[in-house]
């Protein structure tokens, strides 16, 4: 029987500052075999160990139409993501998964698309991002409303310029009131608010969204007033991970383990849960 704690190892390939303690790290894992054979959906996490720290779970960031590699983006907070954040170029650290379930991308050919996402939680809508854009033939329109606090605080700039240049996406940048600076062009205003001004048409739509807690429950209401049902919304609860197999109890919502049945939601399933989550 295969050992579901022991981790892959991998080597950061390269590493991207993103924002103030924001980091992505390109890994390639050493096993020939490994990095040859390994595949995952869009929206399924893994758990990422700086050795000696211990573990932390987050998204794999980067898409997978991209092979021989995986991406992730996190920043520094506690002992794990600081330990990590200290590793360089070079060094080793471990993985597990691909763990969870994932965005059902089959389902939306055809569809219009829409992404919201709040400062860190771009990276796991970025996956989602780059798998439709690498398939781009098969969707119709794509809008992406993404913000943070300050222009400083926006994640993945070179990627959002690109974005932005391309003809067949909608991008819709903003920060929060007193978090321009003098040459920002984007837009000034909280996500919601924002989301309310582009007003993307619901019509054979899909939403996807993730930030912070409070922003997503006002998107929520926001894409409710814009005429978009729970079905058509769909969201990731990664932040309530822990071990990632759903043996350590941590990721329980009532009688939900999300490490088990998520971390990919609609909107409909996740106001199903507890009233107070």
């Amino acid at each position: 029987m295969n050992n579901i704690y022991l981790p892959y190892l991998a080597t950061i390939e390269d590493i991207y500052e993103e924002a103030p303690d924001v980091r992505t790290f390109r890994l390639v894992f050493k096993d020939e075999k490994v990095r040859d054979a390994f595949d995952f959906k869009t929206g399924q996490f893994g758990l990422y160990s700086a050795f000696g720290a211990g573990e932390s779970t987050f998204c794999i960031a980067s898409s997978p139409t991209r092979k021989g590699y995986i991406q992730c983006t996190f920043r520094r907070g506690g002992r794990v993501t600081s330990a990590l954040a200290d590793l360089n170029i070079g060094d080793t650290m471990g993985f597990r998964g691909p763990y969870g379930n994932w965005f059902p991308i089959e389902e939306w050919k055809g569809k219009n698309l829409v992404f919201i996402a709040g400062g860190i939680g771009l990276p796991p809508v970025r996956s989602v991002i780059w798998n439709c854009l690498d398939r781009r033939k098969d969707f119709g329109d794509i809008t992406i409303v993404y913000g943070a606090k300050t222009v400083a605080d926006l994640v993945y700039k070179n990627e959002l310029a690109e974005w932005g240049k391309m003809s067949d996406v909608k991008l819709v940048q903003a920060v929060d009131p007193g978090g321009e600076t003098p040459d920002w062009k984007g837009k000034v205003g909280f996500v919601p608010t924002v989301l309310e001004q582009t007003a993307p048409s619901p019509k054979d739509a899909i939403a996807v969204t993730c930030g912070p807690p409070i922003m997503i429950k006002f998107v929520l209401q926001a894409l409710n007033k814009l005429g978009f049902s729970d079905e058509q919304v769909y969201t990731t609860l990664e932040n309530k991970m822990k071990c990632g197999v759903g043996k350590c109890g941590r990721c329980n919502v009532g009688d939900i383990y999300i490490c088990k049945e998520g971390p990919v939601y609609t909107a409909e399933e996740v106001k199903g849960m507890y009233n107070d989550f």
